[in-house]
């Protein structure tokens, strides 16, 4: 056999790369599938929502400009990380969050949350997250007002605090004509309702979105759906939101068992307010969640476990955002203490 004719097998270690998928593919795949719990959003709550995404988003893709161009670096904004930070962001806040307070929200998730660290790669904590924590710290009033969805005239009236001017109540703006036609009362949260009141919202109203709360928080269903097209596509680790469910399952359902009257059943806990979009969009975040395979499963047990507790022990309706942060903060201790042993190594020799 001719040197020509001879077969050359090539040995590598792992990773094997099938192919190769970009930065930019991923967060455009990721953009996609938050697009339809966008829509859901602006159906559910009309214009508001629809302009409190845009200007979340807007601010985002201008202070990302801007830092870059003070920092010198390159813009990245091309790479669509930016859009999925300001998207999350408003899909966090209340449908009628007052514009001016989105902006202030954006401009910290960017700056404070990502360019601060030195932009895509280098944050450690979800910058949409931080900027909702700044927002909810700065308008605890504000943050904590909820409107009821499907409102008759939401697609051509604003809410009233929509249009809000800095400092001002909503009927400081004179804008608001024909209050009857869009419902301007707080309305109350399933959380707020089973923590305070004991009364559970129905399974079938948590999945379609039939509740008030966060402008994407409320169908737990679609964003789910929204969350598996990334795993199939491989660009999300399952095994994280699996992790968060299943803490959540294995904390909440002794307490429900203990009190049914005060403590809701585990899958309430797990359809109710942020934690199926923090579980599939937010935790999953490649840049501040663990690589380690028993670290992945650990950091989502974190997420679960301290969610249920601030949720039920603590004076907070919520507890996904904080959960998520300290989760966040302990990612690089988590990844140490569980990285994998080199094969034929003893612990000693792994740790040199």
């Amino acid at each position: 056999m001719s040197r020509k004719q001879k077969k050359v097998v090539e040995i590598r270690t792992s990773p094997h790369l099938k192919k190769a998928i970009s930065v930019e593919q991923i967060m455009r795949n990721v953009v996609y599938a938050l697009l339809p719990v966008c829509g859901w959003s602006v159906y559910q709550f009309g214009i508001s929502a629809l302009v409190l995404i845009l200007v979340t988003t807007l601010t985002c893709i201008l202070t990302e400009s801007l830092f870059c161009r003070l920092s010198g670096r390159p813009n990245s904004v091309g790479d669509f990380s930016v859009v999925i930070t300001g998207l999350l962001l408003a899909l966090t806040l209340p449908p009628g969050f007052p514009l001016w307070m989105a902006a202030v929200a954006g401009f910290i998730a960017i700056g404070l949350g990502k360019s601060l660290f030195g932009g895509l790669g280098y944050n450690v904590m979800n910058p949409a997250l931080v900027g909702r924590a700044f927002v909810q710290a700065a308008f605890p009033v504000a943050i904590t007002t909820w409107t009821p969805g499907f409102a008759a005239g939401r697609f051509y009236e604003f809410i009233p605090s929509t249009l809000a001017l800095p400092f001002m109540s909503p009927v400081d703006t004179g804008l608001w004509v024909k209050s009857h036609a869009v419902d301007g009362f707080t309305g109350a949260t399933p959380l707020a309702l089973q923590k305070f009141e004991h009364i559970t919202a129905g399974t079938l109203d948590l999945l379609t979105g039939s509740v008030a709360g966060s402008a994407g928080e409320t169908s737990a269903l679609l964003i789910f759906v929204c969350g598996l097209y990334l795993a199939f596509r491989k660009m999300m680790d399952w095994r994280i939101p699996a992790a968060i469910f299943l803490a959540t399952a294995l904390i909440s359902g002794p307490l429900h068992l203990m009190n049914p009257a005060i403590y809701p059943t585990p899958l309430f806990v797990i359809l109710s307010g942020g934690l199926m979009l923090g579980a599939m969009f937010m935790a999953t975040d490649m840049v501040v969640s663990p690589m380690t395979p028993r670290g992945v499963w650990l950091y989502g047990a974190v997420i679960g476990v301290l969610t249920v507790l601030i949720r039920q022990f603590g004076g907070l309706t919520e507890g996904v955002m904080y959960a998520i942060l300290v989760a966040n903060a302990l990612s690089p201790l988590i990844a140490s203490v569980t990285q994998p042993r080199i094969y034929g190594a003893t612990s000693k020799e792994a740790e040199s």
